[in-house]
């Protein structure tokens, strides 16, 4: 599909639960000499974390194509084609409610995705680099409970991510216990780490999924309403 000339778009049909076993097999000079749109989320996001992070192109978190058809509402297509089509920056939707954890502005790439696959990709041989990022997570309340959330985060802290990122973005968590994984967050980073942290409800496992461009520069800043927004191009 990276070698076809008349494919403009790779927009991946589901998840899962095991997308890393394709790293070693998948060719990324071929893929960094044949830029394509690339967007999925939930388990794609080891992929597209990985081609970002070893071609330098910029990937996409967002809808996969089974959802479209699943989706109550058309959301996250509407998202879908306001990027891709209309080459829009915003992200989300005007009045969609942001919280803010921790005060402050940042700049830096944007980098995330799904936090059971982030953690896994803080060390090993498909290593991420977090440097002044902007780290954005979700996660899948059904699959994992908040021990287990908050066991992500732990390894992430213990192998230096917060030491390295400049700014956090809080996507969606729903688990029958109630606990916010912004709470997990908050209590696995103390108040060792002054930097912006923010949360909103318009991506993850949830219907209103915005498309964000991992590898693209963002600037966080707690004092606007829409706290987020992309600061440079993403498509051509």
């Amino acid at each position: 599909m990276f070698q076809d000339k008349e494919v403009k778009m790779i927009w991946c049909a589901k998840g899962g639960n095991n997308s890393n076993t394709v790293f070693e097999f998948l060719n990324y000079e071929t893929i960094q000499q044949n830029p394509k749109i690339i967007c999925g989320y939930s388990d794609i996001t080891s992929i597209t974390n990985v081609i970002t992070a070893k071609t330098g192109l910029v990937t996409f978190s967002g809808t996969n194509f089974k959802t479209i058809a699943t989706d109550e509402t058309d959301y996250s297509f509407q998202e879908v084609i306001k990027r891709f089509v209309e080459g829009s920056l915003e992200i989300g939707r005007e009045n969609e409610e942001y919280i803010t954890l921790q005060e402050g502005q940042a700049e830096g790439q944007l980098i995330g995705g799904n936090l059971n696959l982030l953690h896994s990709l803080v060390s090993g041989k498909y290593k991420l680099d977090f440097k002044d990022k902007i780290l954005f997570l979700e996660e899948l309340g059904i699959e994992t409970d908040p021990a287990g959330v908050s066991h992500f985060l732990a390894h992430m802290k213990q192998n230096g991510v917060f030491d390295q990122i400049k700014g956090i973005w809080i996507g969606n968590y729903q688990h029958e216990s109630e606990i916010a994984l912004e709470q997990i967050v908050l209590d696995t980073i103390g108040n060792n780490y002054k930097m912006p942290i923010i949360k909103s409800n318009n991506f993850g496992h949830i219907e209103t999924k915005t498309v964000i461009p991992i590898g693209t520069k963002a600037k966080i800043d707690t004092n606007k309403s829409r706290k987020i927004e992309l600061i440079e191009e993403c498509v051509k």
